[in-house]
Parts: structure tokens; sequence; C-alpha cells
């Protein structure tokens, strides 16, 4: 079995913990307006690669991942769920630590083929990064040209299956650095116990070149980056709404 691989960075710093050799997967059904990697986006390109093969290169550095392991990333990797199986295998056989970066885009709720897949790579899963894009199902679509329902009831999947989670969140000026939106995501991650860590990510303006080199026009253009300082702040106050929403939670608990 092969897979379509659009690249591979031998020592990521910010794709899980440790140093990870990270596998950027081709093909993804987004369309974000902030995505800085749109030569993903086509599905069936890139250059196919078995599972042997990318954990053989893994294994030529395996010293230097010591407190690391593999990420695979994309766009979307669990397009592409029966290669994932395949590797995520060997890894489990081999004990590498193993994360997927996705937007969750893929999951539908209820029985099928796909989540009887997808509960099995989850049982050879270690972490997942999941972006939630914008917590307005609205403004979701706008952003991303997809509504976030079903990116939402993942995240409540992998909370039932208590899978280690990272949520990702980029504060884009204009769009998702409103305090009240950042309220409404703190309140609904307070109800997932199995999120581990936050990263609230400055927007940025890195991808605007690769646009132009593929004759795309850049969706944001005009929209400068965003200060460090604004997305530490932003990230505070998606703290303080989880907290206050767990304090809640815990009354209402108590008052049976």
């Amino acid at each position: 079995m092969h897979g379509n691989i659009h690249s591979i960075e031998s020592f990521g710093t910010v794709d899980g913990p440790g140093l990870r050799f990270v596998v950027f997967m081709q093909g993804c059904p987004m369309r974000c307006k902030y995505c800085h990697n749109p030569d993903t986006w086509e599905a069936g390109k890139g250059n196919p690669m078995t599972a042997e093969e990318i954990i053989s290169q893994f294994e030529r550095n395996r010293a230097f991942y010591k407190n690391g392991g593999i990420t695979v990333t994309g766009g979307e990797p669990l397009l592409q769920i029966d290669f994932m199986l395949e590797l995520f295998r060997l890894c489990r056989e081999r004990q590498i630590h193993t994360c997927i970066d996705t937007s969750g885009i893929t999951y539908r709720e209820g029985e099928s083929a796909y989540n009887k897949k997808l509960d099995r790579l989850m049982g050879m899963t270690d972490l997942v990064m999941l972006d939630i894009k914008h917590i307005d199902p609205d403004a979701h679509r706008e952003l991303t040209g997809h509504g976030n329902e079903g990116i939402l009831a993942f995240a409540k999947y992998l909370a039932r299956r208590n899978i280690p989670v990272w949520i990702r969140h980029v504060i884009v000026p204009g769009i998702t650095d409103d305090v009240q939106e950042q309220q409404r995501l703190g309140r609904f991650i307070a109800h997932l116990p199995n999120v581990k860590a936050l990263d609230v990510l400055p927007y940025h303006t890195m991808g605007v070149n690769k646009y132009e080199k593929l004759g795309i026009p850049y969706p944001l253009a005009g929209v400068e980056a965003l200060p460090k300082q604004r997305a530490a702040e932003a990230r505070g106050v998606i703290l303080e709404s989880m907290k206050a929403e767990r304090m809640r939670m815990k009354q209402e608990a108590a008052r049976g």
C-alpha cells in the first residue's frame, strides 16, 4: 500500500512532544483562508511511499527522537485512513510514539465502515492535535468552506475514547479575534476532559508566496500578521472561560 506524501520534515519541533519526524500527507477538503500549505490541497498527487519506507527513514535517526516520535499532518491525514492504519501498526510494533495533526473534517457520527477504521486507528494513536478553526458553524463555513458540526462531534468522540488531545486555534484579525468567540470556544473545551494542552497561535503571512507561485489569489490579502501578545491574551480568555465553565459544571453536579 502506498500513501500520497507531500513532504517529510526530519526534525520537527512544534508538531507534538519532543523532536518529531513529521509526515505531510497530500490532499485536503478544507480551504482555510489562512492555510499556509495550499500545495497540499489536491488529492491523488504527491510522492507515493509505503509505510515501510517512512519507518525506514525514521529509524535512520531514531536516537534523535528519544522523547518524540512520528507526527502525521497535511493536508488532511485522515483522508488516507487505510495508509494511516498500516503506518501506525508498524509504529506500534516498534514502540514509536504516534501523533495525528487533523482538522477532524472527515468524521461523521454513526456506524460506518470509515468509523470502524477510525476506531482501530485511535487504538494505535498516542496523541491527536485537533485544529478547531472557528467555534461558530456559519463563521467556520465562511472561513474554511465547511461547517464545523462534524469537527466538534469528532472532538467529543475523542473525549469518549479518552484519546489525549492538544487543541490548536489560530487567532486571525477580524475573524477569530473576538472575545465572545473565544469564550464560547473555552466553554466547549471545558467539556473535554481529555484535553492536555491548548495552543493559541497568531495568524501569520508566511504562506503568501506559495499562493503567488501557484497562481492562486490569497484570500486574506492585506491582513497583517497578529502580534504574539494578542494570541497570548486570547489564550488567557479561552482558559478563563474553560475554568469558569468547569466550575459551573462542578456546582451543578454538587446540587444533583
